[in-house]
């Protein structure tokens, strides 16, 4: 297989050295210097994009005009430019997964904290909260996956406001619904690859929920897995989650 890989930073370089180890190809597309005009994208059996948020829909765009049309979204920090880019992919007839963290065991925790959060919503008496830590030179706060975090939290317990709410409500209410927001809170420092925290506080008892990255092997393990079901069969123009391939890796070896 061959992959082409937008942001060969930290993320791109561990996708690129799983891909390489599993005998695949892989060109790695780098930011074009300032004034430089940029060649054509080359034809890939999947595109994959580790770049910073700002730049993923013009390199969206880049790798389409080269007729490509199977991609992995693994950067963070676009939402503003979603409706975009799931507009190019419906034109030009193209698919795409998306992930905020491309690791099996974090798309399980994700659904074992909403889980948790139905049941502790259900209790009454817990209070949900969220800590992520990444390394010093990490751009976005909270992280994409803290904000998934958030965003399954609340869907289980509605008590609560999520990343996604209006801020600043009537009468000093955290949320335009005055619902209080879901505390989500960031710690960049030192070279951690990523570590999220998810604590039900109640009355006389604390419980956590942790999920700590060692390195970045993972993600890249998650990243060929969605290469290989992008191409295992044609699917679906526009967006997909990461949970789709989830749940066909668990049936699969079920």
């Amino acid at each position: 297989m061959h992959l082409l890989l937008y942001g060969p930073g930290r993320l791109g370089g561990a996708i690129a050295s799983a891909a390489t180890a599993a005998g695949w190809t892989c060109t790695l597309v780098g930011r074009p210097a300032a004034g430089e005009a940029r060649a054509a994208a080359p034809l890939a059996d999947v595109v994959v994009e580790t770049s910073l948020g700002g730049a993923v829909a013009d390199n969206v765009a880049h790798a389409l005009t080269g007729g490509n049309r199977s991609f992995i979204l693994a950067a963070t920090g676009w939402d503003a430019d979603t409706a975009r880019i799931s507009a190019m992919l419906q034109e030009h007839d193209a698919a795409a997964v998306v992930a905020t963290n491309l690791s099996l065991g974090a798309a399980l925790f994700l659904r074992l904290v909403e889980t948790a959060a139905g049941w502790y919503a259900r209790a009454g008496a817990f209070e949900p909260s969220v800590v992520e830590w990444h390394r010093r030179g990490k751009a976005d706060r909270p992280s994409g996956t803290a904000r998934a975090i958030a965003r399954r939290i609340v869907a289980a317990d509605p008590r609560w406001a999520g990343p996604d709410a209006a801020p600043d409500g009537p009468d000093g209410a955290d949320t335009a619904d005055a619902r209080p927001a879901l505390e989500v809170f960031g710690i960049r420092a030192g070279s951690n690859p990523g570590s999220h925290l998810v604590t039900f506080d109640g009355q006389g008892e604390s419980i956590e929920l942790r999920i700590a990255a060692r390195d970045r092997t993972a993600y890249a393990d998650g990243a060929l897995a969605a290469a290989r079901w992008l191409t295992a069969q044609r699917r679906t123009p526009g967006v997909h989650t990461f949970d789709e391939v989830v749940d066909d890796l668990l049936a699969a070896s079920a």
